[in-house]
């Protein structure tokens, strides 16, 4: 919560002093590669694969075992990432041509986006070995840290403001020295766990090879919505100066409850999960994921509802100031509206990819995965080149309902086949808590719509007013959705894991 706070207060201070121009647009690209890479790589395949393959030997084996896992994991990975931040960073315009097609129309946009990339694509590499420590420490119960590390990114990006608000660069030397900062903060957890050895190279290490081999796929799986957005991100380039802010403005907003709430489920499940699979507990496995939906969708659906509705009070709020005027306002909120409608989907791949990579089953996620991405990008080439022929304003809200297309997709058919298979056996009384969430979520909703108002309404208010009235809505809603699952039967007794529940 803390991370995701001052991440707010990061957007609110990027916004307001450098609104959406080609700067902004040149720096947003400069961070969402790696970020891609972060998301696609760090958090996505090696996260899955390292923590199943890492429980297993802590489970199993000895302690010098894991620590011996951790010596090679670290060295290999060190190694390959290195080279890769030395090729990215010495083909850093080519990555801007290929991610940021459209900026080729503008040299100076391409160069300053160039020369960003070289001090944030090493970001990777760090925070690559950030995640490994992060998922060594969640191991042995120890969240707390990893948990609170991403505070220091925002911490150095909010700092550099103030360091220098007439250069874009500035950021980037931010992130550059988040990324060291983030990794030598998890050294000292790992340090009183005995788990800090010495890095070595170990290609051929059985264990390194299992982890390679559960990547592959893994990584195709976990990075469809990444891919999505990037692909986007790449065709807003073409609509002109602002839709590349547009659309990262919206995202961050979108992203703060999947950070709060999804990945924290799924960060939370999946060494509970990789546990049972080992100690071949099929029934505890399928109740932790159920109890896992339950959680997601008592908390998602309303974060849902409250984002569609209250998109343009949200945009109007943390970044309606300084230079983001009231069109980049208006264009945000159509995004952040056509990404809350894919909110649930984001949120239930990140509950519902633990159930397969627990396992250490790959192959169906990744085909999942695949399919979810050409349905998605299909409908946006469609909405774009639909939107350039009818010349619609917005052509940028095409691009984000495409994402929530890509992440519905990916969820359903994931849920199918742990259905299908028996993985996943719903606990009893889904149907009464299901009638529960949507009636909470309606009064919740009716409460919303009749007292947000319009844009320009939040608009000609000033920016404490804006606040405070926010925070009346989003309390007043709090209450009413949680009252209306009090009044309907609804206990926190019941959100427990109820052992022997599944049917």
């Amino acid at each position: 919560m803390l991370s995701r706070l001052l991440g707010f207060v990061r957007e609110i201070l990027l916004a307001s002093t450098f609104g959406a121009g080609g700067g902004a647009d040149a720096f947003f690209v400069a961070l969402q590669i790696p970020n891609f890479g972060r998301r696609m790589f760090a958090e996505g395949a090696f996260s899955q694969a390292f923590v199943p393959v890492f429980t297993q030997t802590k489970t199993t084996q000895t302690h010098d075992d894991a620590r011996d896992m951790v010596a090679v994991v670290m060295g290999t990975l060190g190694g390959i990432l290195g080279l890769v931040t030395l090729i990215g960073c010495l083909a850093s315009p080519l990555l801007v041509w290929l991610f940021a097609s459209g900026f080729s129309a503008d040299p100076a946009k391409q160069a300053l986006a160039g020369g960003l990339l070289r001090w944030t694509f090493p970001y990777l590499m760090f925070i690559s070995l950030t995640s490994l420590a992060g998922g060594v420490l969640n191991t042995y119960g120890r969240f707390a840290v990893p948990a609170i590390t991403p505070v220091i990114l925002n911490l150095c990006l909010i700092s550099s403001i103030f360091i220098n608000k007439n250069s874009v660069y500035v950021l980037a030397y931010a992130v550059f020295a988040a990324g060291i900062l983030q990794f030598a903060f998890q050294l000292p957890s790992l340090l009183r766990l005995n788990l800090l050895p010495l890095p070595r190279w170990g290609w051929r290490d059985a264990r390194v090879q299992r982890i390679l081999k559960l990547m592959g796929p893994v990584l195709v799986g976990s990075s469809v919505a990444q891919v999505s957005l990037l692909l986007n991100s790449n065709l807003s380039t073409f609509i002109g100066d602002g839709a590349v802010s547009w659309l990262y403005y919206a995202s961050r907003l979108m992203e703060f409850p999947v950070g709060i709430f999804s990945i924290a489920v799924g960060t939370a499940i999946l060494p509970a999960l990789s546990r049972q699979h080992t100690l071949k507990s099929p029934e505890q496995f399928s109740i932790t994921l159920d109890w896992g939906l339950r959680t997601m969708l008592l908390i998602g659906i309303p974060a849902a509802v409250g984002m569609i509705v209250l998109s343009g009070p949200l945009v109007a709020t943390m970044f309606a100031r300084g230079k983001f005027g009231a069109e980049d306002a208006a264009m945000t909120t159509y995004a952040l509206c056509a990404y809350g409608f894919g909110f649930m989907g984001f949120s239930l791949v990140k509950v519902l990819v633990p159930g397969f990579y627990a396992r250490q089953e790959t192959q169906a996620p990744m085909r999942y995965a695949v399919i979810a991405l050409i349905a998605g990008m299909s409908a946006s080439v469609l909405l774009f080149a639909g939107s350039r022929l009818f010349e619609i304003r917005a052509a940028h809200v095409g691009l984000a309902a495409s994402t929530s297309l890509t992440a519905w997709v990916n969820s359903l058919l994931l849920l199918r086949r742990l259905r299908r298979d028996r993985i996943y056996l719903p606990g009893a009384g889904w149907g009464i808590f299901g009638w529960r969430l949507l009636a909470a979520n309606l009064a919740m909703g009716a409460l919303l719509i009749a007292f947000s108002g319009d844009l320009s309404s939040w608009l000609a208010l000033g920016s404490w007013r804006r606040a405070l009235r926010l925070g009346e809505l989003i309390a007043a809603a709090i209450a009413i959705y949680f009252g209306a699952l009090l009044v309907l039967g609804v206990r926190p007794r019941d959100l427990r894991p109820q052992h022997g529940n599944a049917v």
